[in-house]
């Protein structure tokens, strides 16, 4: 009686547990590539790219409307960097998410569990480190929901993929599509993409800590031609008034605010690591 007792609890459990996971897959298929941003953090975009912006263009040209104008305009284009930059944060976030989902996976598919129950498990395991909005989370549920649909996994992860636009995921959807159903080592497989995938996170944290020091010498850099025109501006007893006042001044202002444009994005996009 006992052990009827503890199996139709057992059931009831496995049950409520299956049931709450169906409510789950109904939620929205996340798309990597819009931003969750919403208006409070466009907002500060703007505020923070307005402020900067006016203050860059009054230390260049001295005229307050035009500083304005040109700086709600940055504003606004600092709303879609902004964005594009949450888009990216939420990716990177999910590629180390999907690092530890294959590390669960592995563990469970070499206990003999084949790969639905590794990923039911990894579900489990992944609940005690992420909240359950995690985006994790919610594609586990995806793909669970989708092989309870009779979807193949390899179609399911390739899906994943192409959403996320990570190449990593792309790169084990390709070869779980090669061995689906052909081959009895998945589990070796999957933790050899996870030590892959390990190796390039490795490789692009010693190099960021490489970037470091240059990074702050170029902001330094970037930063100290606005500075000392500020200060000779403003104490320089008339020294700068020919660039404010005449027309090869406006000019030349114009050349150095330029130049200074294209260093900035030079120099972010070549301290940017990518593998």
């Amino acid at each position: 009686m006992r052990y009827i007792k503890h199996t139709a609890e057992t059931a009831e459990k496995q049950a409520a547990k299956h049931e709450k996971h169906a409510r789950e897959r109904k939620t929205a298929i996340p798309d990597y590539t819009n931003s969750r941003s919403g208006p409070l953090e466009h907002s500060f975009a703007f505020i923070t790219g307005l402020a900067a912006g006016t203050a860059v263009l009054f230390i260049f040209y001295k005229i307050l409307p035009l500083s304005l104008a040109g700086g709600a305009l940055i504003g606004i284009a600092n709303i879609f960097a902004s964005a594009q930059a949450s888009v990216n944060k939420r990716i990177t976030k999910l590629r180390a998410q999907f690092y530890d989902l294959l590390e669960s996976i592995s563990v469970s598919m070499r206990a003999g569990n084949p790969l639905i129950s590794a990923l039911e498990n990894a579900r489990e395991d992944l609940m005690l480190i992420y909240p359950e909005d995690a985006d994790i989370i919610t594609e586990l549920d995806i793909l669970t929901g989708r092989f309870n649909n009779a979807v193949p996994m390899s179609e399911a992860f390739s899906d994943l993929a192409e959403r996320s636009r990570l190449e990593d995921i792309a790169g084990f959807a390709s070869i779980y599509a090669t061995i689906e159903g052909k081959s009895g080592k998945n589990d070796e497989i999957v933790r050899e993409t996870q030590q892959i995938i390990a190796d390039k996170m490795e490789i692009e944290m010693e190099i960021d800590t490489l970037l470091t020091a240059a990074k702050t010498e170029v902001n330094i850099m970037l930063f100290m031609p606005l500075v000392i025109l500020l200060v000779i501006g403003y104490a320089g007893a008339g020294f700068m008034d020919a660039i404010y006042t005449t027309g090869v001044g406006r000019a030349v202002s114009t050349g150095g605010l330029i130049t200074f444009i294209l260093s900035y994005i030079m120099a972010k996009k070549f301290s940017r690591v990518t593998l």
